[in-house]
């Protein structure tokens, strides 16, 4: 966040607190399930930050996405502009999980951000606990990330104008 351009405003939506995610909720969303919903639909953008695991995304991010993007015909990931990046400590950095992610966010109809790609494998002492990148190549290409973000975010919505 701290790398991001000005031009960004941004704020983390936790998800922690959901339940698991059933149809049988789409008639009346626990207070929790619309709150996040809501707070989803009303940002201009989403970028997804993902560990991998077991070769995939956790099963806690894709519940959220299945809140938000449920029922059908509701979905708040609809045209909005999205990207995706993670950390592992592996060589490829979250590279299957974040394919994983594109194709449930392409389904969902969410504009993704191609290239750019940013899979950063992690090490200690990499991001300190305030958040500071401590390797300057490292920093160089986080945020050129988040001002690739910032334009790309313009050019959907130019192409996709907002509704009223």
């Amino acid at each position: 966040m701290r790398l991001a351009p000005p031009q960004l405003a941004l704020s983390e939506i936790g998800f922690g607190d959901l339940p698991l995610y059933s149809y049988d909720y789409d008639a009346d969303y626990p207070p929790v399930a619309r709150a996040f919903k809501e707070k989803i639909a009303a940002v201009d953008a989403v970028l997804f930050v993902t560990p991998e695991y077991n070769r995939s995304i956790p099963g806690a991010l894709k519940n959220a996405i299945d809140w938000a993007s449920r029922p059908y015909g509701q979905n708040a990931f609809t045209r909005k502009p999205s990207a995706i990046i993670g950390t592992s400590p592996g060589k490829i950095g979250t590279a299957v999980a974040q394919q994983h992610l594109r194709s449930i966010l392409c389904f969902c109809n969410s504009p993704l951000m191609n290239s750019m790609e940013a899979y950063v494998q992690f090490e200690p002492g990499l991001i300190t606990d305030d958040g500071e990148v401590t390797a300057e190549g490292t920093e160089t290409f986080l945020r050129n990330f988040m001002t690739e973000f910032a334009g790309f975010i313009e050019r959907v919505y130019t192409a996709l104008p907002r509704s009223a």
